[in-house]
């Protein structure tokens, strides 16, 4: 027995739940995210494939939905929720809410890591004939890949802090685990046990993050 409401057993499975929530949706958020923040570097005023009414469509849309807290995002689109995966409960259930919240945070995250970009790089490979496209993947991504690293980084922790929110109603993972069991049913020690996990998880991600993104740089 862990405490005198689950058992060891609980638990681990309660990690599971949390690690596979926040790599699923960080996949499929970043296969969304990084060609949206790609799409708002290249289409605004200037960038290599400018296309201004592109880039007035997609810069509010992620303002709002950037704007909406995910507890509130999570409940509001419990509908489409249960179209997608036929429950509005449990970690496949809050794996949806949590790429709409993911993907376009990560889409802002990668604008703001793309404009870091020296421009008089991007012009010197225009002035030697690169396409826009070659622009695109041979200097502007490789100039931000330390960068990006972080910024993906950064969106892992966000969504470790989600699924957390996402216990709240059922969404399962350690968040789940520390409402239900110690919230709920007043067991400090679980919930001293599950905020300990959570900053192991954050710690060693945002070490891990920096860590790779200084090699890449020194490369």
């Amino acid at each position: 027995m862990l405490s005198t409401t689950i058992t060891l057993d609980q638990f681990l499975q309660s990690i599971y739940e949390t690690i596979y929530m926040v790599g699923f949706s960080l996949l499929i958020g970043s296969l969304i995210g990084i060609p949206l923040g790609i799409l708002l570097v290249v289409t605004r005023s200037g960038g290599v494939l400018q296309n201004k009414t592109l880039y007035a469509i997609l810069n509010p849309i992620i303002n709002i939905v950037r704007s909406l807290p995910f507890i509130i995002l999570l409940v509001a689109i419990i509908p489409l929720t249960r179209f997608i995966v036929h429950t509005s409960i449990g970690t496949n259930a809050a794996i949806v809410p949590l790429i709409l919240y993911i993907a376009p945070y990560i889409g802002r995250l990668v604008e703001n890591s793309l404009l870091e970009v020296n421009p008089g790089i991007l012009e010197a490979a225009e002035a030697m004939g690169a396409t826009p496209f070659q622009v695109i993947r041979l200097f502007l991504l490789p100039e931000a890949f330390g960068s990006l690293i972080l910024t993906l980084t950064t969106a892992t922790i966000g969504l470790i802090g989600a699924t957390a929110m996402a216990g709240t109603v059922g969404g399962g993972g350690v968040g789940d685990l520390a409402i239900v069991y110690g919230y709920q049913r007043f067991d400090t020690f679980l919930m001293v046990i599950t905020m300990i996990v959570l900053i192991i998880f954050v710690q060693g991600i945002q070490s891990l993050g920096n860590w790779l993104a200084r090699r890449v740089r020194r490369n």
